[in-house]
């Protein structure tokens, strides 16, 4: 396969850029060779400089719902463009996205817009403290809440004890109010609420967790952290940034029928542009200002642009059946697959979830981020290259998951089943 010219423009893009990129995982540092600079999206293939083209199961790491330059989206983009594109004031659009998304999603009456999903976990965090009074944090290891000071938090030494900074220029005054612990683990959560009674704020992890691999909970788990937060006067923050608008119009909170007391949404609500949210109910989100003393504010918050893009994408989410024909999809897609795998003897799943899914290198599944086996990462190298060549993109990390969107047909998904079949072997002939 040919990258001279993607090669060339990393070459010119390290003299612009910290490693030549603006996101880290875009680097390649994962998987084989130099990083891909697409030039095209359309509908379910992405082309790169050099004119080669890969059916796309990166989607943009998830927004891309409907696929890539749908045509509604990008109506709306160029008619709300044309009459201007920020107005640091408001704005008509930004009232129908909120509607469109209040009157569609029962667990929330409240929602403020914001310009990332880090931005959406950062600003959940400070109402969920502001609201409750209290300072410390529950999150697990294997979520990820973006790049927030106070949430970039590996373990400390005990069960129960507070993290410490994952990354340099984070103060440890700064995490010293985060409480890491691992998921799946009733005894950690029980352990640490009784050790910090009455400073914990709130319990924040991913309901999917999709940033560390697809580390599926079970529904009773997800249960246990909302009777423990209803016991202990806790908020139960979803950082639904990737399962929101992807499992189904309400994300993790009803496929699973659990209510969260907060949660942050981003990726698909902004239909390929950028964009998060938080919400809540109406009584914790008068807390935020203006109404009250929890400072947050954005100039391009709710950019019509975006609110634009954004209904004009979850308006096709809307349409019967949508959901359920990804979810199809999406399964016929990872069944065939793994069948493949098990009939070879190939330690390989493919967990699944709506259309999210994740390539993982065991046979037994894993539901906390110890459970990943070591060799998993030398492995997807190997995967990523192979299926490049069979033209098929992945996020250029083992632990990105992929996504399904609307416009991958019946023949992409066959393409992807061969391609994936046949790198499987090539990896463990």
């Amino acid at each position: 396969m040919n990258k001279e010219k993607s090669k060339a423009l990393f070459e010119q893009a390290k003299n612009y850029f910290p490693g030549g990129v603006n996101s880290p995982v875009r680097a390649f540092k994962s998987v084989d060779g130099s990083p891909l600079f697409i030039t095209k999206g359309k509908g379910s293939k992405i082309t790169d400089a050099d004119g080669n083209e890969f059916i796309d199961f990166c989607c943009s790491f998830g927004p891309l719902i409907l696929g890539h330059a749908h045509e509604s989206v990008l109506n709306a983009v160029t008619e709300t463009a044309a009459n201007g594109t920020s107005f640091g004031a408001p704005t008509q659009k930004e009232n129908e996205l909120a509607d469109l998304i209040l009157s569609n999603h029962r667990f929330i009456d409240r929602i403020r817009f914001v310009n990332s999903g880090t931005e959406a976990a950062m600003s959940a965090i400070r109402l969920a403290r502001g609201y409750t009074g209290r300072n410390k944090i529950i999150k697990f290891e294997g979520c990820y809440h973006g790049h927030v000071d106070s949430l970039l938090v590996k373990a400390g030494s005990g069960l129960a004890t507070l993290g410490t900074s994952s990354s340099a220029g984070v103060p440890q005054g700064t995490v010293e109010d985060t409480i890491v612990l691992p998921l799946n683990n009733k005894e950690a959560v029980e352990t640490a609420v009784k050790k910090y009674k009455g400073e914990i704020a709130a319990i924040a992890l991913e309901p999917i967790p999709a940033n560390n691999g697809l580390l599926l909970q079970e529904k009773e788990y997800l249960q246990f952290l909302r009777e423990v937060c209803d016991r202990e006067g806790i908020l139960l923050f979803f950082d639904e940034v990737i399962s929101g608008f992807r499992i189904g119009f309400e994300g993790a909170a009803g496929y699973y029928n659990i209510k969260p007391d907060v949660a942050a949404y981003g990726k698909i609500i902004g239909g390929g542009l950028p964009v998060g949210a938080y919400g809540s109910s109406a009584e914790v989100m008068n807390t935020v200002a203006p109404e009250g003393p929890v400072y947050q504010a954005g100039t391009l918050s709710g950019n019509p642009v975006a609110m634009a893009a954004g209904i004009a994408q979850i308006s096709e989410c809307l349409k019967p059946g949508f959901y359920d024909e990804l979810e199809m999809k999406t399964d016929i897609f990872c069944r065939e697959v793994q069948q493949h795998a098990v009939s070879k003897g190939y330690p390989v799943t493919l967990p699944h979830k709506g259309s999210i899914f994740w390539t993982a290198f065991s046979q037994e599944k894993i539901q906390s981020a110890d459970g990943i086996p070591e060799n998993s990462g030398e492995l997807f190298k190997k995967m990523h290259a192979a299926l490049l060549e069979r033209g098929v993109y992945l996020g250029p990390s083992g632990f990105e998951v992929g996504f399904i969107s609307e416009a991958h047909t019946d023949e992409d998904m066959n393409n992807a089943v061969s391609a994936f079949q046949e790198a499987l072997d090539e990896i463990f002939r």
